[in-house]
């Protein structure tokens, strides 16, 4: 078994919208990003390179590659699924937490783990998303941005 940890964080910016675990979230602001800013996947491609020693997202997918603007971070998150494949491992479970004052991530938990799943090829029971606040504490407390935090568990196939 494998265990990996990831953390990603996003400022707010002008939109209309935030992309959170595959799904667009209405809401007052967007995020600065090169991607589509989802910081759940960001953070959960992370917790995989990490479990397999395989560096960091920004390795795989440098922010200065015109290829990556404004792409679906789901993408990133195919393709960490297929090196977990490769190198001889499937997900044991996923536990992924997200920071922010708002949007309200808990009405929308389930639809976030079933695109999570369907990228990873892995049952909805193994990835848990739960949301906290800050207490109006720091940047995410002031509603200055968003942040994600994963932790995985990968098992030899």
């Amino acid at each position: 078994m494998r265990i990996g940890q990831g953390f990603d964080v996003h400022a707010f910016g002008d939109g209309d919208h935030v992309i959170i675990g595959g799904v667009r979230v209405p809401h007052h602001r967007g995020v600065v990003a090169h991607s589509d800013g989802d910081v759940v996947i960001h953070a959960l491609c992370d917790a995989i390179f990490g479990a397999l020693a395989l560096g960091d997202i920004g390795q795989h997918f440098p922010p200065s590659d015109a290829r990556w603007r404004d792409a679906d971070s789901r993408q990133f998150l195919r393709h960490a699924a297929m090196l977990m494949g490769q190198h001889g491992y499937m997900l044991g479970n996923a536990d992924i937490t997200v920071i922010c004052e708002a949007p309200k991530v808990g009405p929308l938990a389930r639809a976030m783990r079933e695109k999570l799943a369907a990228d990873l090829d892995s049952e909805i029971d193994r990835i848990s998303v739960k949301a906290t606040t800050t207490e109006k504490l720091g940047f995410c407390g002031r509603g200055e941005g968003i942040a994600a935090q994963a932790c995985v568990l990968l098992e030899r196939v």
